[in-house]
């Protein structure tokens, strides 16, 4: 099989199962969603995560250098695999963000409030968890999908609904980028990087404030412009931004008084 069509292939099932994992964490583990709504994951409205087709890809290709890096022994095996796996997922996400901030100056994701975080696209927490997915991937999936690259290889026909997936995809693609640019406009305007969930979830809210029809996969179909939206955004994070500078204030006062205090005491 050449590098394009086997590329493909583990761009579209890796894309297609991470939205389903993304889908299932944030409905059910995220801390970003209190009220456990079902949220269509992503920069794109069909069901995939680009960065988890990469990812698999990624998954799937470094396997094979983990093999001959391997010597039989889990305690050093287990913690070299492990490593590896977070490397390069760490890495994916990283670049992925980046593209984001820098070209649209959006953050699909935010890890501002984790430990350590680097831009709020990456961080420990999170590269363990990567670490911990990866390795179960090679001990469980990995001869799965080495078994489906088989199987496509001699059955060459049906690499045409590998063909379809991109045909949709690409069409998504365009009107997603369209979409961004428009976000994007805004974002350099007002000197702000768009937290893109935030801003589903500021456009979820109004529709439901305003009675109107919730639509899973077309979160930013609203009868109300997105120029509004987004007004409400801005006007929504300048809230935010106050209320977190204040409790902050506020927090270095209360350890300033208790200093003194203690400093009385003493």
């Amino acid at each position: 099989m050449n590098f394009f069509l086997l590329f493909a292939f583990l761009f579209f099932v890796g894309s297609c199962l991470g939205w389903c994992i993304e889908l299932l964490f944030r409905r059910f583990i995220s801390k970003n969603n209190p009220e456990r709504v079902w949220i269509n994951p992503g920069f794109l409205t069909g069901p995939y995560l680009p960065l988890y087709g990469f990812g698999l890809w990624g998954m799937y290709e470094v396997s094979h250098v983990i093999r001959m890096l391997i010597q039989g022994n889990p305690v050093i095996d287990l913690p070299v695999i492990f490593v590896i796996m977070a490397i390069v997922m760490t890495f994916t996400e990283y670049i992925a963000g980046l593209i984001f901030i820098k070209g649209m100056n959006m953050k699909l994701w935010d890890y501002s409030n984790e430990k350590l975080n680097l831009q709020g696209i990456i961080c420990p927490k999170f590269s363990v968890i990567w670490g911990l997915l990866g390795t179960v991937y090679y001990f469980t999936l990995d001869k799965y999908v080495e078994d489906w690259v088989a199987w496509l290889s001699g059955h060459l026909a049906y690499s045409f609904f590998v063909g379809m997936f991109f045909g949709v995809f690409a069409v998504d693609l365009a009107v997603s980028l369209q979409l961004s640019m428009k976000i994007r406009k805004f974002a350099v305007d007002n000197d702000l990087v768009v937290r893109y969930e935030e801003l589903k979830g500021t456009i979820r809210k109004r529709n439901e404030a305003r009675r109107e029809k919730i639509r899973f996969l077309l979160a930013f179909r609203s009868e109300i412009p997105l120029k509004e939206h987004l007004q409400e955004y801005l006007e929504q994070s300048v809230r935010t931004g106050k209320e977190r500078l204040a409790r902050a204030r506020e927090d270095v006062k209360n350890r300033v008084d208790e200093a003194k205090t203690k400093t009385r005491e003493r």
